[in-house]
């Protein structure tokens, strides 16, 4: 079975102490009975963050906490998870020396980094499909000729670059659909460890991100929407607002079925506004689609917006 990455999340926790217990026995029940829906703690703020499948995925096991565990629960701002990828071939050479008394540190990494090709990216959702999928599609090859680097050292190498890929230089979400090669390096027969590799690489790809003229990816939705004939104009003003794109319109007796593409972040508080506009009559339902990449004024408004939480959490 295939199971869609998560496009929204919501940071929450248990109003007292003393529902805690109750909490956590929902939040695994929940995860047992769904596969697209995901918890994790983030370690900087310490939050537990839900994800799903969008706005009313996460509002339904949020009351179902209160109704079936008793739990109330204080709900955070909705995110949308975001992805960050490059767009061209990058070139790094890394050098972290460390020396401070006993056995310094000592690691070399040479390489390239380079977007990897839509059919590689099908290919790779294809195998990945029903697995955990906590690296994105970032692959890591070892183009090393003869022993520059010590085979033991090369796996330290590989966890550095993919923990490197979880947080993007750009706004902080993981990078995807990118392979990292290595062709070089220099290793120390006193001062180089794992520990050293892993570090290296880490910085290499820091070094190299830029470089590579990163974008940032959003989640787009295929929305279906079925309104009476009549809101029909109305309607598709309205997608356009959102910055949607229409893909197609059918009539069905006296209703018309619009289909489109819009983005995840633009259909918060949809269903609200949709009654409203079609008096109650209008429904949609909203599945995910893919990430796209973001125009150049949201890409800015985002990185600028990161850059400044960034600054008050130092």
């Amino acid at each position: 079975m295939r199971v869609p990455e998560p496009v929204m999340s919501l940071a929450v926790s248990p109003k007292s102490r003393a529902e805690s217990a109750n909490f956590s026995k929902a939040l695994s029940r929940f995860q047992r009975e769904d596969p697209t829906f995901k918890v994790k703690l983030d370690e900087e703020s310490g939050q537990t963050i839900i994800s799903g499948m969008g706005e009313l995925h996460l509002d339904i096991y949020v009351e179902r906490m209160r109704r079936e565990y008793a739990c109330e629960v204080d709900v955070g701002e909705p995110r949308v998870n975001y992805r960050e990828c490059i767009t061209q071939k990058a070139s790094f050479d890394y050098l972290h020396k460390k020396q401070s008394g006993g056995s310094g540190q000592y690691g070399r990494v040479v390489g390239y980094v380079e977007p990897l090709t839509e059919d590689e990216v099908v290919e790779l959702t294809k195998a990945s499909a029903g697995k955990d999928t906590t690296n994105n599609n970032v692959i890591f090859e070892n183009g090393i000729i003869g022993n520059a680097i010590s085979p033991g050292y090369i796996l330290a190498c590989d966890k550095g670059f993919k923990e490197a890929s979880q947080t993007g230089g750009l706004i902080g979400h993981p990078v995807e659909n990118m392979r990292v090669v290595l062709t070089d390096g220099a290793s120390h027969a006193v001062d180089s460890s794992e520990m050293a590799f892993k570090l290296a690489a880490l910085s290499a790809f820091r070094q190299v991100y830029e470089k590579a003229k990163p974008k940032i990816l959003e989640p787009v939705m295929r929305v279906e929407i079925m309104v009476p004939s009549e809101f029909q104009g109305t309607v598709i003003g309205n997608v356009n607002r959102r910055k949607g794109t229409i893909l197609d319109s059918n009539a069905e007796g006296d209703d018309v079925v619009v289909q489109c593409i819009v983005p995840l972040k633009n259909m918060f508080g949809y269903s609200t506004e949709l009654r409203s506009m079609t008096q109650g009559k209008g429904e949609f339902t909203m599945e995910y689609s893919s990430h796209q990449p973001v125009t150049q004024d949201v890409q800015a408004e985002l990185t600028a917006e990161y850059g400044k939480t960034r600054k008050q959490a130092e």
